[in-house]
């Protein structure tokens, strides 16, 4: 297959709360396409847990040809766990669709990121699903949404019918009505608005005119002196309004019965933006100064990974969107953060749900890479002579963690090899090994992202693994200021070992990290040891002194110390500064600190005083209530992480299954001193079971 014009391309990411049917606007898409012969599949979802679970776990990526263009779908999971996921896929595409199951309305997820989206400069539609379900409606939605997101939701279609009478739209600025029949063949009439229905359509279409020439100075001036804007006109005027970030159009559909989801692929097309049509993007060069990339195929090749699938038989599948220039079969280029060299032997672009292979990539190309020797999500790639590295966010800090035990001891290399392949398909998880103990942690954002993994895990390698209880990302810190001295002086048969510190440990604010001074002078201590000296606090670090846990917030600063002509090494000012740490920790007021978490709790209006309760029962902190429509109220609080892992079950027996809630992390603070001594005793309990098994 030849280059793919840019002019023909959109990118668009699926964005929405779990169950508002992404998934299967996809598949409408598919079968509109010819590509699969019946809706209701789940097409993009492949994984062994996604079948089980019924619910995306990670990103879908198809391909939909629609007259002479190609929309490139991004399908992400509507859970809140799986954050990277969504947020690499928003990155990946121009054109976002907020789905909104019209039912519930604008729910948390949905909100969460679409935030993201607007927060990327991503182009918002919205699209209100499922119109055919009881209780569907928008109306209330649509100034929450323009609150949100602070564009102008601009209604470009009216539904006909209501609920289960749900069977097509008006199309506003052609003034036909779009109407399907009942089979979910999706094969619509186009059709002169009837009677009954004109008056409505009148009025919304003069709503909708008023605010699209609200964008654009003259149009508004001809309006205002009773001119008539053509169909032609408002058009170009809405892509210009979408393209400057100023509206979202707004349409209605019902994927189950093949309504209204083509009139999405075709508002895609004539209104959606195409990636030569986005801003510059900082990229940041090795030397550290900023350098603009302009979505052009005259530019240097560049481009994001943003997904990687893991197969043990095939080898891993790398994902990347072509920020800039181009890339041919054969073409040699870097992988920056891993300064690995690459060569493009084949490149293939997703066709429906298979992929076929291209000759040359360009600007806004979707493209797979089979065999790549070093990557991961997160990556850079580009050419050789101009190397950069592109960061679309910070990602948040895993705050759960779970240990995991092979239930074959053959199986230890297979996990350890089968981790390091899921830590690169994901910012957001990590895992390490403890030697001491013999113990594998997996660290995640939540139950779920780690039930996935530990899932994946399974699947992919064929370990079958034994799962400890869901454990908390503890801390320790220091409250106040002391001064600590080691001397390490050991006598061998030949060299000996010396090395002598002296430093000072004193407490920062929350989340400051660790910081490093070194106020050596006069040359007390060789200027070549003293990064040994930081390098055994930082170990000594990893392990506090109350429950092992890593310190954070510390500054320490080198102050005095000796050293010896022949016997002194860096092993030794290591270990010097490692126990100059850990003894002067004990006397710094030692504490710990336990992650607190940003809670929305979502539950009906009359269980909202119980969910308030609950909330505080838990050491939780209210922060506020206020009504999320429908009979809905929102509950925010902080409540300490560790009190927040069987609340779902909780909640849904307060609710009677209504309820639901999102957390984020917000930071680190003190914990109670009864908690604290429950934290430090199950910790040793924990690593005494440990030592002993």
């Amino acid at each position: 297959m030849d280059k793919i014009p840019v002019d023909v391309k959109r990118n668009v990411s699926l964005l929405g709360h779990h169950g508002c049917g992404k998934t299967h606007i996809v598949d409408t898409m598919l079968f509109w396409a010819g590509f699969i012969d019946r809706t209701g599949i789940f097409a993009t979802d492949t994984e062994a847990i996604e079948k089980e679970k019924k619910a995306s776990f990670s990103t879908g990526i198809v391909a939909i040809p629609y007259n002479d263009y190609r929309i490139n779908v991004i399908d992400t999971p509507g859970m809140s766990d799986l954050y990277s996921e969504v947020t690499n896929g928003i990155w990946a595409s121009e054109n976002a669709v907020l789905v909104v199951n019209a039912s519930a309305g604008v729910e948390i997820q949905t909100e969460r990121f679409g935030a993201i989206a607007r927060d990327l400069g991503k182009n918002l539609f919205i699209f209100f699903n499922m119109m055919d379900k009881d209780r569907a409606a928008f109306e209330e939605s649509l100034e929450h949404l323009s609150d949100l997101f602070e564009r102008k939701p601009v209604v470009i279609q009216l539904p006909v019918g209501s609920e289960s009478d749900f069977r097509g739209v008006i199309d506003l600025i052609s003034n036909k009505i779009v109407e399907y029949p009942s089979d979910t063949s999706g094969k619509a009439q186009i059709k002169d608005i009837p009677e009954d229905l004109k008056e409505a359509a009148e009025t919304a279409r003069t709503t909708m005119i008023e605010n699209i020439v609200e964008t654009d100075e003259e149009l508004l001036e001809r309006y205002f002196e009773g001119e008539e804007i053509s169909e032609e006109e408002l058009r170009n005027a809405l892509k210009n309004a979408y393209k400057n970030k100023q509206v979202m159009p707004v349409l209605f559909g019902s994927a189950l019965k093949n309504i209204g989801v083509d009139q999405l692929m075709r508002y895609l097309v004539e209104v959606g933006v195409t990636p030569a049509e986005t801003d510059e993007i900082v990229g940041i060069m090795p030397s550290g100064g900023e350098i603009k990339v302009k979505p052009l195929e005259d530019e240097p090749f560049a481009a994001y990974i943003f997904k990687s699938v893991v197969d043990p038989f095939v080898g891993k599948t790398t994902f990347m969107k072509v920020i800039s220039g181009t890339l041919s079969q054969g073409d040699n280029f870097v992988v920056v953060e891993q300064e690995s060299s690459e060569k493009a032997n084949h490149i293939y672009v997703p066709d429906g749900t298979k992929d076929i292979e291209i000759k040359i990539a360009s600007v806004g190309d979707i493209v797979k890479m089979t065999k790549m020797k070093k990557s991961a999500v997160g990556n850079t790639a580009t050419h050789k002579d101009r190397q950069l590295s592109l960061k679309i966010t910070e990602w948040p800090e895993p705050m759960i963690s779970r240990s995991i035990q092979p239930k074959s001891k053959g199986d230890i290399d297979k996990i350890s090899n089968g981790l390091g392949k899921l830590v690169e398909s994901d910012p957001t998880f990590s895992w390490e090994h403890d030697s001491e103990t013999g113990e594998t942690v997996i660290y995640g954002l939540g139950a779920i992202h780690l039930d996935a993994m530990i899932e994946r895990l399974k699947e992919l390698f064929s370990v079958e693994v034994e799962i400890g209880k869901p454990k908390i990302a503890y801390r320790e810190t220091v409250r106040r200021k002391t001064v600590s001295e080691y001397k390490h002086k050991k006598q061998t048969g030949g060299h000996g070992q010396y090395g002598h510190v002296q430093i000072e440990i004193e407490p920062l604010e929350r989340g400051a990290g660790f910081e490093f001074v070194d106020k050596i002078v006069g040359g007390v201590i060789p200027k070549n040891y003293i990064p040994a000296v930081e390098k055994g606090i930082q170990e000594a670090m990893k392990r506090g002194t109350l429950a092992s846990y890593p310190v954070v917030d510390v500054r320490v600063t080198l102050f005095y110390g000796s050293y010896h002509d022949v016997d002194s090494s860096d092993m030794s000012f290591q270990i010097a500064g490692l126990h100059a740490f850990k003894n002067g920790m004990k006397d710094a007021d030692p504490v710990i600190l336990e992650p607190i978490m940003e809670v929305a709790v979502f539950a009906p209006d009359d269980r909202a005083g119980d969910v308030m309760g609950e909330i505080t029962s838990r050491r939780g902190r209210p922060m506020g209530m206020e009504p999320a429509g429908k009979g809905i109220s929102r509950v925010m609080a902080q409540v300490p992480l560790a009190e927040m892992l069987d609340f779902s079950n909780k909640l849904s027996s307060i609710t009677s299954g209504r309820g639901y809630f999102t957390m984020k992390f917000s930071g680190y603070q003190e914990a109670p001193h009864d908690v604290q001594q429950k934290i430090i005793v199950e910790r040793e309990r924990e690593l005494e079971a440990k030592v002993q098994s």
